[in-house]
């Protein structure tokens, strides 16, 4: 054992015993940090306009701080950008993640010296709480690779603009830094195939030993690694035992991930955004993500069927329940307030606070009332690739409101990578598994107000030449389980097999 994962290991448990503290003590630790917020910001513009200096109390703030979305908050944002100080949170930002919004154009999502910290540490902390509960550091001798943007920063008015994923590039420790790949050089490679080409010439004789990023990504680099030397992951990196992601849901994935990897591998799942790092699996054999109260981040919940209501009623972790769906809206040390990041969630735990991503809250399909969320759609996926010998690389859920002929149904665009050994049977376990999950869904299929779901399958591939034809291939893009339209289903329909 190398010196190295040797000392790994007193250090995670150093951080599981910090972790611990704070988590047993939840109430307690969010109040602190609401007060803590409300007091270091309330010299700010914004502080000032939502009279923080008057704030006492949870409901105080509730009565002076509304609910907002990105363009709510873009004046505020639009006076940081210009280079005024002071307006959302003390002093300037350090950072603007730069994301790419559907309605808002590009948003500049601030990073702060005080918010900076809690992204690394959160990576660092999911690590090593898996250290300290299966005892394995041994991957920490070996080549770790993290698919992430560019780290190449541009400056405006004294602020520096990026991904999030390469800002953090910019934070890599010391000690990870001859472990960690791919190259700088190929890091800020722009374009995503070139990128991933670059990335498997660098690493194909490497003894990786951590691979990490977001599913659908991963898995394309898999493959080309799989066709560049026509051997599965695994064999090639005989020591590969830790995948990290983050993102989506990795259970559609996991099937067709242990063919390519030609065995199972333990994971880690986290929840990184660029408003917060929230939540990371601080537990291989429980179910959800431990919620990051200790983080500079203030969370409130609104339940996601009230959400579009007039005055929504907002609680705090304390009222939370376990299975119900919520809005999740957070107040940070980046000068977010009461700002809602657009996931819906729900608790799996209340001992400690643990949640699930349930789907976002523009991302879902009620054409009827049936509001089906993307929680459901991925665990009735899963029930069918269980039993129905399938492997799955992506897929995407549309309404069809106005078929040819006949109710209208739920299309599904799938793209195998090996198909079931029946299609129909395999919809028809989808459904089911739908009706049982979604009682407004069983509601209409009954009533005679929708037909069964219709299976669409897409050619190989189709989805990456998709998000390529629309400049969203690789980096943080993912595609939309669910859309309430069929703007992607009409895009889609050139990459459907048969056509």
């Amino acid at each position: 054992m190398s010196i190295k994962s040797l000392l790994a290991k007193p250090f995670a448990y150093f951080t599981y015993l910090s972790v611990k503290k704070w988590a047993d003590k939840p109430i307690k630790t969010q109040d602190k940090v609401f007060q803590d917020l409300i007091n270091q910001a309330k010299d700010t513009q914004f502080g000032k306009d939502h009279k923080f200096s008057e704030i006492q109390t949870y409901e105080q703030f509730v009565a002076q701080v509304p609910i907002r979305d990105y363009e709510d908050l873009k004046p505020y944002v639009e006076r940081v950008v210009a280079g005024e100080s002071d307006i959302l949170w003390p002093e300037k930002p350090l950072y603007f993640a730069k994301t790419s919004g559907t309605t808002s154009g590009a948003k500049y999502i601030p990073i702060t010296k005080e918010s900076m910290p809690n992204h690394i540490k959160a990576a660092r902390n999911a690590i090593l709480m898996y250290i300290n509960e299966t005892g394995n550091s041994s991957f920490v001798n070996g080549k770790m690779i993290f698919l992430q943007g560019s780290p190449i920063l541009t400056t405006q008015n004294g602020i520096q603009l990026g991904r999030l994923s390469g800002i953090v590039a910019h934070y890599v420790p010391k000690y990870l830094q001859k472990n960690r790949m791919p190259s700088w050089e190929t890091n800020c490679i722009e374009d995503w195939e070139t990128k991933v080409e670059a990335i498997v010439d660098e690493t194909v004789d490497q003894d990786m030993s951590v691979i990490s990023g977001i599913p659908s990504w991963v898995q394309m680099y898999f493959e080309r690694l799989q066709k560049r030397t026509g051997k599965p992951v695994g064999e090639l990196f005989k020591n590969f035992n830790l995948f990290i992601y983050g993102g989506v849901n990795y259970e559609p994935y996991r099937a067709k991930f242990e063919n390519l990897i030609g065995r199972k591998v333990d994971s880690i799942e986290l929840y990184p955004a660029s408003e917060g790092f929230f939540a990371f699996q601080d537990r291989q054999k429980e179910k959800g993500m431990l919620l990051q109260l200790d983080s500079g981040m203030f969370y409130e919940f609104v339940e996601a069927d009230s959400f579009f209501k007039e005055h929504p009623k907002r609680i705090t972790i304390k009222d939370v329940k376990v299975g119900v769906n919520y809005v999740m809206l957070i107040s940070t040390n980046a000068g977010l307030w009461c700002y809602n990041i657009g996931d819906t969630v729900q608790f799996t735990s209340t001992q400690p606070y643990r949640i699930i991503v349930s789907g976002r809250i523009k991302h879902f399909i009620s054409g009827f009332g049936e509001h089906v969320i993307g929680k459901e759609v991925e665990y009735a996926l899963q029930e069918a690739i269980v039993t129905g010998n399938a492997r799955v690389s992506e897929f995407t859920v549309a309404p069809q409101i106005t078929p040819e002929s006949g109710l209208p149904y739920h299309e599904w665009f799938i793209e195998f990578e090996q198909e079931p050994d029946d299609i129909h049977a395999f919809a028809y376990k989808i459904d089911q598994a739908l009706q049982q999950q979604n009682s407004y869904y069983l509601d209409l299929i009954e009533g005679k107000v929708l037909q069964p779901l219709k299976i669409t399958k897409v050619q190989n591939n189709g989805f990456q030449e998709y998000m390529k034809s629309i400049g969203k291939l690789g980096g943080q893009n993912k595609l939309p389980r669910l859309s309430n339209d069929r703007k992607i289903a009409n895009a889609l329909q050139k990459y459907i097999v048969g056509k």
